[in-house]
C-alpha cells in the first residue's frame, strides 16, 4: 500500500521512471494537451467535468509523491481576449500549497509562448489534464532530488 496521497496507477508509473529535471505539466481544462507536449510525455486525463479535478488538487497529490525543485506558471498575456489585469487568483492558492509543503521557492511566471516551448522539450514526461476552469492555471513542475 502506498504511503503518499497519490494513488493514480498511471501517474505513479510515470513518476517512478522519472528522474531529476523531468517535467510534469499540470494543465488546466483549456490547455491544448494533445498538441503542446514533449516527445516523451504521457497524458493522463483527469478532466471529469468542469472544475473537477483542479490543478491545486493535482499539485498536492504530486507533492506527496516526488520532490519538486521548481514551479513555473504560464504568464497571462496582455494582448488577447483572455487577458487579466493581475495575477490569476489561483496563483495565490498555489503559493499557499507550496508554503504548506515547506518549499522554499515561489512561482516562476513564464511568457505564454515560452511556456509552450518549455513543455515541448524531451524533459517533459507527464501531462495531467485537469478540469480546472481558471484562466492561466497551468503549472510546469521540475522534479528535484530525493535527499532522504
Amino acid at each position: 500500500m502506498l504511503k503518499h496521497q497519490l494513488i493514480h496507477p498511471k501517474i505513479n508509473e510515470v513518476l517512478a521512471r522519472a528522474g531529476h529535471h523531468g517535467m510534469i505539466l499540470i494543465a488546466d481544462g483549456n490547455y491544448p494537451a494533445s498538441t503542446k507536449k514533449g516527445p516523451n510525455a504521457e497524458i493522463v486525463c483527469l478532466n471529469l467535468m468542469p472544475g473537477v479535478v483542479t490543478c491545486a488538487q493535482a499539485l498536492r497529490a504530486i507533492l506527496s509523491a516526488v520532490p519538486i525543485d521548481g514551479v513555473r506558471t504560464m504568464m497571462y498575456t496582455k494582448d488577447d481576449p483572455y487577458t487579466l489585469a493581475a495575477d490569476p487568483p489561483v496563483w495565490d492558492e498555489y503559493r499557499a500549497v507550496l508554503r504548506e509543503w515547506g518549499l522554499p521557492f515561489d512561482l516562476e511566471p513564464v511568457p505564454k509562448w515560452d511556456f509552450y516551448k518549455a513543455v515541448e522539450t524531451p524533459d517533459h514526461i507527464l501531462t495531467i489534464q485537469t478540469g480546472d476552469q481558471q484562466r492561466f492555471a497551468n503549472l510546469l513542475l521540475s522534479i528535484g532530488v530525493r535527499m532522504e
